[in-house]
């Protein structure tokens, strides 16, 4: 993704920090603030500029613009405020991500991430680990994306909604709410349309907690209940386990409200049998 070592035409401010075996490529710009960890890559054309963190045997590439101002009307001009990136993350080319608004906020990125080409991340967001933002993904203000979700390509993520652990937004999805753990989401709104299986057994999830996780599926986007009486009934009848849990508890923490079922006839979703058999 990038050149080996530091290209002669690169532009590196001498109070930036570059640790051991850095690249930077050709025609890029490393501002004072940045810091790079060892062995990370930056690949040609790229800029970093206010207080940018990227962690070690991170990539950045072609292109990239990473810690420009935010696009958004509170910010101050000279508010300092940067991006964090961690470890071992692959930004890959022409991606944009801005610094927080707030004084002393950070945009955050996780270790382990790929963000693929053309995608943006706004200012204030917090992505966890192993995430994977598809190809042109835009993800507004403080949009929070747990550990091992993925949005789909071309998808509008809403400021301020929350995108839940393992859960899967399908290409060109329009989220304007908030998407709960393991859920497969999609469509124009996005509804909630199967649990991520695939992801789960991916991640190492068991088979019996990967039944509790569809049992509450079932509660709560086919029951017909509203999220609070489904959330009661799902306490009342399931295993509390660590994935019920945090299930539970982010229904009950959503402001933006969760997406909502969805209704049959307006596309494909896995029928209960099938459901079943891909344990």
């Amino acid at each position: 993704m990038a050149a080996e070592g530091i290209h002669p035409t690169a532009i590196i401010d001498p109070r930036a920090r570059l640790g051991p075996a850095v690249g930077v490529g050709a025609y890029s710009v490393i501002g004072p603030e940045v810091v790079l960890g060892a062995g990370s890559e930056v690949g040609h054309h790229v800029v970093l500029e206010a207080a940018v963190s990227v962690g070690e045997r991170s990539r950045i590439g072609h292109g990239s613009i990473i810690g420009g101002a935010p696009q958004d009307l509170k910010y101050r001009e000279g508010t300092p405020s940067g991006v964090r990136i961690g470890v071992g993350t692959v930004i890959r080319e022409h991606v944009t991500i801005h610094r927080a608004t707030r004084e002393n906020g950070w945009t955050q990125i996780g270790d382990n991430c790929f963000v693929m080409a053309s995608s943006h991340i706004a200012h204030d967001c917090v992505i966890g680990d192993h995430v994977i933002i598809i190809n042109y993904a835009g993800l507004t203000g403080h949009v929070r994306v747990e550990d091992r979700a993925t949005v789909g390509g071309l998808s509008g993520i809403h400021p301020f909604a929350r995108i839940g652990t393992y859960a899967y937004i399908g290409g060109c999805s329009k989220v304007n709410q908030d998407v709960p753990p393991f859920v497969i989401a999609d469509g124009v709104p996005a509804t909630a349309r199967s649990v991520n299986v695939v992801g789960l057994r991916r991640g190492g999830v068991g088979v019996e907690d990967r039944r509790q996780i569809q049992a509450a599926f079932r509660i709560l986007f086919r029951s017909g209940l509203s999220p609070a009486p489904a959330i009661g009934r799902i306490r009342a009848e399931l295993t509390l386990t660590p994935f019920i849990a945090h299930l539970v508890e982010f229904v009950e923490t959503s402001k933006l409200g969760i997406v909502g079922p969805h209704q049959p006839g307006a596309g494909s979703e896995l029928a209960p049998a099938e459901e079943e058999r891909i344990f």
